[in-house]
């Protein structure tokens, strides 16, 4: 029931959500004073959450600062957690999505030494079954990469952040790896939500965070400061999600 009702609340997340909500309510009230109001607010609403330059200010609040591959030592296990990709069931083959660079990031560790193991969590969040069955499918990809099938695990059942931690843990202790060092692979704006989840299981992860809007330096270009983009509300999305999704998270205990 939580994950079909995060799966609604989350559509109420989207800025644009707002935005149109409000220029629909200026043409349904009468009153010329709440007519102007709500629609001005939905203009300021979408002047701010297209701003790029206000995005990148925020979300640098909330990432997770990243790690330099050569400065990261051997771990046991690399967990990535899923929602990397989507499956195109006419060509029958994954496609990436921005996440995507979670796996590639696991592929670099792995090939240069720096996890002996891959453990791939989650099966797809759709509330509805679209055959993608994510990690599953990404096995099969990783061992046509050069990683050895025995140097793969799977939690092919999760389908949130929670889940993920939850089952995940259960196949470390299946192969005795959960008092392991693990590496824990995920979005810079995930990780949070992701690392606190992993904490209440018990298990303390390494957080190497991947696809950062941001770095540790500021350098803007001029139009990101004055000319709106539609990309930049898309951005936001995943930001007042975990926004939302840690509140979310907080109050039914899972983190």
């Amino acid at each position: 029931m939580f994950f079909v009702l995060s799966k609604i609340f989350h559509f109420f997340t989207f800025p644009g959500v707002w935005i149109l909500l409000f220029i629909m309510l200026s043409y349904f009230f009468t009153n010329k004073k709440w007519k102007k109001w709500f629609f001005r607010t939905g203009v300021v609403l979408a002047l701010f959450f297209t701003n790029t330059f206000i995005f990148k200010e925020f979300v640098r609040l909330w990432e997770t600062e990243g790690i330099r591959t050569e400065d990261i030592s051997y771990h046991d296990v690399a967990i990535v957690l899923g929602g990397m990709a989507e499956y195109n069931n006419d060509l029958e083959r994954l496609s990436l999505r921005r996440g995507g660079d979670r796996i590639w990031q696991t592929l670099l560790l792995y090939h240069q030494g720096k996890v002996g193991k891959v453990l791939l969590a989650g099966d797809e969040g759709y509330v509805v079954d679209r055959g993608l069955n994510e990690a599953l499918r990404f096995r099969e990809e990783l061992i046509k990469l050069k990683v050895r099938p025995e140097d793969i695990l799977i939690d092919s059942l999760s389908k949130n952040t929670y889940e993920n931690a939850v089952n995940s843990v259960k196949v470390l202790e299946q192969y005795g790896l959960k008092k392991g060092k693990i590496v824990l692979v995920t979005s810079a704006v995930h990780m949070k939500r992701a690392r606190a989840c992993f904490r209440l299981q018990g298990v303390e992860v390494t957080p190497y965070s991947t696809d950062h809007y941001t770095g540790p330096g500021r350098s803007y270009h001029w139009d990101e400061y004055i000319l709106p983009s539609f990309s930049t509300l898309l951005d936001w999305y995943a930001l007042t999600h975990e926004w939302f999704g840690y509140i979310a998270y907080s109050v039914a205990g899972y983190l």
